[in-house]
Protein backbone atom coordinates (compact mmCIF):
# COMPACT_ATOMS: atom_id res chain seq x y z
CA UNK A 1 0.00 0.00 0.00
CA UNK A 2 1.32 3.81 0.07
CA UNK A 3 0.08 6.58 1.85
CA UNK A 4 0.95 10.13 3.68
CA UNK A 5 2.33 10.23 6.93
CA UNK A 6 -0.44 11.40 8.85
CA UNK A 7 1.46 11.90 12.36
CA UNK A 8 4.44 10.36 13.93
CA UNK A 9 5.63 10.80 17.23
CA UNK A 10 9.74 9.54 17.19
CA UNK A 11 9.65 8.85 20.97
CA UNK A 12 6.58 6.83 21.51
CA UNK A 13 6.93 5.62 18.07
CA UNK A 14 3.11 6.44 17.48
CA UNK A 15 1.80 7.18 14.30
CA UNK A 16 -0.82 6.80 11.40
CA UNK A 17 -0.49 6.83 7.75
CA UNK A 18 -3.40 7.85 5.50
CA UNK A 19 -4.33 6.48 2.50
CA UNK A 20 -4.26 9.19 0.15
CA UNK A 21 -7.24 6.89 -2.50
CA UNK A 22 -9.67 5.45 0.14
CA UNK A 23 -8.51 8.23 3.09
CA UNK A 24 -8.56 4.80 5.30
CA UNK A 25 -5.81 5.25 8.23
CA UNK A 26 -3.71 3.06 9.80
CA UNK A 27 -1.57 3.35 12.86
CA UNK A 28 2.24 2.75 12.82
CA UNK A 29 3.66 -0.66 14.63
CA UNK A 30 6.38 -0.11 16.58
CA UNK A 31 8.47 -2.16 14.75
CA UNK A 32 7.82 -0.50 11.20
CA UNK A 33 10.91 1.36 10.56
CA UNK A 34 13.31 -1.50 11.88
CA UNK A 35 15.43 -2.53 8.60
CA UNK A 36 14.40 0.62 6.80
CA UNK A 37 16.16 3.55 5.56
CA UNK A 38 13.69 6.02 8.00
CA UNK A 39 14.94 6.84 11.40
CA UNK A 40 11.82 9.12 11.41
CA UNK A 41 9.15 10.15 9.49
CA UNK A 42 7.37 13.18 9.05
CA UNK A 43 3.95 14.34 8.45
CA UNK A 44 3.55 14.77 4.92
CA UNK A 45 5.84 12.25 3.65
CA UNK A 46 4.99 9.55 0.92
CA UNK A 47 5.34 6.21 1.81
CA UNK A 48 4.84 2.86 0.92
CA UNK A 49 4.19 0.32 3.31
CA UNK A 50 2.32 -3.53 4.34
CA UNK A 51 0.05 -4.66 6.93
CA UNK A 52 0.74 -6.40 9.73
CA UNK A 53 -1.82 -9.31 11.28
CA UNK A 54 -3.00 -6.94 13.59
CA UNK A 55 -4.15 -3.96 10.30
CA UNK A 56 -0.92 -2.20 11.16
CA UNK A 57 0.94 -0.03 9.06
CA UNK A 58 4.26 -2.50 8.68
CA UNK A 59 7.39 -2.11 6.80
CA UNK A 60 7.89 1.17 6.00
CA UNK A 61 9.70 1.99 3.02
CA UNK A 62 10.53 4.60 0.70
CA UNK A 63 8.38 4.03 -2.79
CA UNK A 64 10.12 4.76 -6.13
CA UNK A 65 8.06 6.75 -8.45
CA UNK A 66 6.67 3.36 -10.36
CA UNK A 67 5.43 2.22 -6.59
CA UNK A 68 3.32 5.77 -6.38
CA UNK A 69 2.07 5.84 -9.76
CA UNK A 70 3.71 8.80 -10.26
CA UNK A 71 4.27 9.81 -13.80
CA UNK A 72 7.46 10.05 -15.52
CA UNK A 73 8.73 13.23 -16.28
CA UNK A 74 8.82 13.77 -19.74
CA UNK A 75 10.89 16.87 -21.69
CA UNK A 76 9.43 18.50 -24.77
Amino acid sequence: MQGVVKSYDPVTRDGVILVDTTLAEYEIAPQALEGSVFRMLRPGQRVVFDLDDESRAAAVRLGSEVDMGTPEWVEE
